[in-house]
């Protein structure tokens, strides 16, 4: 055995030997990180000659590959012996030849050569996703950014709520002309607390989470009788005095009352057409929401990590696992029926922004991974891989890399069963959408792999079949009619870029890091046209920090940075000073005006800058409007700082309400301000 047989091992599994670091150098992977990420793929690596030996064997015998990929209208592109017989199993029911009109769609494939069968998984996915929809007038397409738990109003519980993102989207559009509202993800969180405060680390895509319910909007608590509606106010009352504060946002709390006052609502009785609905909506889900549901109920009782529970439980096709769920089922029952509820205010939201007059409406935000213990990983154990971590080499922001603490798709498994856990994420995240905005979409080309308790740096990536990830994708945007935004920030390969565009996919332009090869902004004209431009990110500071290089000296503190502080801060205040000279140059900002003192203006110049860019779509962060300084996430850390947990204030560090935003005309001028040109279009009638 030589590690030549270890590279080629890992090659033959799309595992990388060597990289290509953010700084454009090439770094090798070291011998123990192969060994670990190949075991992680289910190979014996005691012996990479026989393990390549065993593959090859494999391979031959054969004669479809894990799934089977086809462009609509391109016909099936598997290569096969001569004679071989080939047929379709079409998902709607019947069959067909496999041929080059074949409908979208997860079909299964079957040939058959020699006496020998064999099926596989087949995606019919579209070529190409239109571009999204455009406002029916004049102006560049825009929306807003927020992060939903933090934007509170006087009526929700201490978060954000659906309501609340209603109102905003109808305030959005009606006052300023946006058309979307771009939120961050609102995966299933754990059913007790503690609840993990980030968004991007659910126990679950499939689902989303309870604490965005509106509890007064639920049709049952309307046939609550005068007591019942005061005993669920009487929890509410709390929750609302700390919307009128800065203090960070207390999940916790809010689950606790939101869940003892679901319970209730969840008891009262359901009219005939609330029940008639709600039959209809298991009917539609099926297994796979009975199967999240009962990883609630068991993790109430046994912990929200499902690999600590009693080992016959782990496993959900366990018979034992189909018993404790009937023994719980009025629990099981109650988290299906919190889902319905979510569905509901879901729609009830996009639907408000659609009657606003947004084109798209609300983008919903995917997280790249969930939980390694969570429901998600629970139900679709066979799909991820073991052993190993989802994270980020070093790179310009980051330069201790990053873990996210998630357990990747593992490529085979996932492709075998068809990539139906991916698209029925996909699909529920933008059954109530316009669009979609895909975090860290280079994931569905290759992943940095980390062994667990090994640190960022020391990871490799692993490549995934990208026609078959981005097919489902593109299928679910399609069923859809869904627009896909994908983050493509970092360390992208330039032709995955180039595939994306092609299937109508747009990227993420952040200004901060559009410069040239010597580091200078580059124009607006110079930037792509098929993209998401914005000034910054939701793990970048606010521009009003960002100007000062406040995150600069937070970093130093955290011990996140890998050289001197005052190379950090001179090159944080260069790039700042180059960036203002450019919007003097361009005539968006006064020549006086000193961004330190009087952030507001620059905050409208930048604006206006990302205006005048040929990108489909802009993105204006509702916290760089108000003038919030804070920064909601500082990537590298976990405890260290208040991640996820700041709710919205403004330039003195007061709240900001929504009721305010909506209500107060020079609030609403202010914010008006803040986009620059972007809000130029005539206010419509509320």
């Amino acid at each position: 055995m030589t590690d030549a047989d270890l590279a080629r091992l890992a090659e033959e599994h799309g595992v990388a030997t060597t990289y290509v670091d953010w700084r454009g150098r090439r770094g090798g992977v070291s011998v123990d990180t192969l060994r670990h990420v190949l075991t992680a793929l289910g190979l014996d690596v005691a012996d990479p000659r026989a393990a390549l030996r065993e593959h090859w064997a494999r391979q031959a015998a054969r004669l479809l590959p894990p799934a089977v990929v086809a462009r609509a209208g391109h016909g099936l592109q598997v290569p096969l012996p001569p004679g071989t017989r080939a047929w379709v199993e079409l998902d709607s029911g019947g069959w067909a030849d496999a041929g080059p009109d074949l409908p979208p769609g997860a079909h299964l494939l079957h040939v058959e050569n020699g006496g020998v069968r064999q099926q596989a998984p087949m995606l019919v996915v579209p070529d190409r996703l239109p571009p999204p929809a455009a406002p029916g007038g004049p102006g560049r397409p825009w929306g807003l950014m927020t992060q939903l738990y933090s934007l509170r109003s006087r009526s929700s519980w201490g978060l954000g709520d659906l309501r609340d993102l209603a109102e905003l989207a109808d305030w959005g559009a009606r006052d300023l002309g946006a058309s979307f509202v771009l939120i961050n993800p609102i995966h299933a969180t754990e059913p007790r607390t503690p609840l993990e405060p980030s968004p991007y680390l659910p126990v679950g895509r499939r689902y989303a989470s309870p604490l965005y319910i509106r509890i007064e909007d639920v049709p049952e608590y309307a046939r609550l009788g005068p007591a019942g509606r005061e005993r669920i106010q009487r929890a509410a009352r709390p929750l609302r005095e700390r919307d009128r504060t800065a203090d960070l946002l207390d999940r916790d709390a809010v689950w606790n009352a939101k869940r003892a006052a679901l319970e209730v609502l969840f008891a009262a009785p359901r009219s005939p057409a609330r029940d008639f609905a709600y039959q209809t909506y298991l009917e539609r889900e099926g297994t796979p929401l009975v199967e999240y549901a009962t990883w609630c109920a068991i993790a109430e009782e046994n912990g929200t990590d499902f690999r600590l529970w009693p080992a016959e439980l782990r496993d959900v096709a366990d018979r034992t696992v189909g018993a404790e769920a009937l023994h719980r089922w009025p629990n099981v029952d109650f988290h299906r029926w919190t889902q319905w509820i979510l569905d509901e205010q879901l729609a009830a939201a996009q639907a408000s922004a659609c009657a606003a007059g947004m084109p798209l409406g609300i983008v919903h935000d995917l997280a790249v991974g969930v939980q390694a213990g969570g429901a998600d990983a629970w139900m679709y154990r066979g799909a991820l891989a073991d052993g190993v971590t989802v994270g980020a080499p070093p790179d310009e922001f980051n330069q201790q890399g990053q873990d996210w603490a998630q357990p990747p798709w593992h490529p085979v498994g996932l492709a075998e069963q068809g990539y139906d856990p991916l698209l029925q994420q996909l699909r529920q995240a933008m059954r109530n959408a316009g669009g979609i905005r895909v975090d860290h979409i280079m994931g569905l080309f290759r992943l940095w792999w980390i062994p667990e308790g090994a640190p960022p740096d020391q990871g490799t990536y692993v490549r995934y079949d990208h026609e078959g990830m981005v097919g489902a994708l593109v299928l679910a945007a399609h069923e859809a009619g869904a627009a896909v935004v994908g983050e493509d920030l970092g360390t992208v390969e330039p032709w995955v870029r180039d595939h994306l565009a092609d299937r109508g996919v747009l990227g993420t332009s952040v200004l901060w890091f559009e410069r040239d090869g010597k580091g200078r902004p580059k124009p607006p004209e110079e930037w792509r046209g098929g993209a998401l431009a914005t000034v910054a990110t939701h793990d970048l500071p606010p521009v009003a920090s960002y100007l000062s290089a406040e995150h600069v000296d937070l970093r130093d503190r955290l011990g996140l940075l890998t050289r001197p502080v005052e190379e950090e801060r001179a090159e944080a205040q260069g790039l700042v000073a180059s960036w203002c000279a450019m919007l003097v140059e361009l005539g968006l900002l006064a020549p006086d005006v000193d961004p330190l003192s009087a952030p507001a203006p620059v905050v409208a110049a930048l604006h206006g800058y990302l205006a005048r860019t040929p990108a489909e779509l802009v993105g204006v962060s509702l916290a760089d409007a108000v003038g919030e300084r804070r920064m909601q996430n500082q990537p590298g850390t976990s405890t260290e700082y208040p991640n996820w947990r700041i709710p919205l204030t403004d330039a003195e560090g007061g709240p900001v309400l929504l009721d305010e935003l909506v209500a107060d005309p020079r609030l609403t001028e202010r914010v008006r301000r803040a986009l620059g040109p972007l809000a130029a279009v005539p206010k419509q009638p509320r």
